[in-house]
């Protein structure tokens, strides 16, 4: 299976620097990853595209609507079989895909998968 994950992003270039580290840590590769700056004063576009040589990268800037227009943004240009959001603060542990994927083979009939919030001992 293959995952986009969608990242809405307002003025935190340091907590995307975290997020994009962990995913370059995934066990299981076969995501693009999707970062949706929604028009911050405090661009992320340099650190963002840092990672383009180790992630499946797309970066896009558009006018500030809020959240939930940012993440439709992103879902109309995913092209995984699977959509995920992570808020920028996120830390993804190495293993994430790889659970996610090994459960969803399980259960191919879920529609919606979460996860938790404590995945992360900091």
């Amino acid at each position: 299976m293959y995952y986009s994950v969608i990242i809405p992003l307002y003025n935190r270039p340091d907590e995307i620097k975290e997020l994009l580290d962990s995913l370059t840590r995934q066990t299981y590769k076969e995501f693009e990853v999707l970062v949706i700056e929604d028009g911050s004063k405090n661009e992320a576009r340099s650190i963002v595209e840092s990672f383009s040589d180790q992630l499946n990268l797309s970066y896009y800037f558009k006018e500030n609507e809020g959240q939930g227009f940012a993440r439709n943004y992103g879902f109309e240009r995913a092209k995984g079989d699977w959509l995920l959001v992570f808020d920028s603060d996120a830390i993804v542990p190495p293993h994430y895909f790889e659970e996610v994927n090994r459960f969803l083979k399980l259960h191919p009939d879920v529609d919606a998968y979460g996860g938790a919030d404590a995945a992360d001992s900091s």
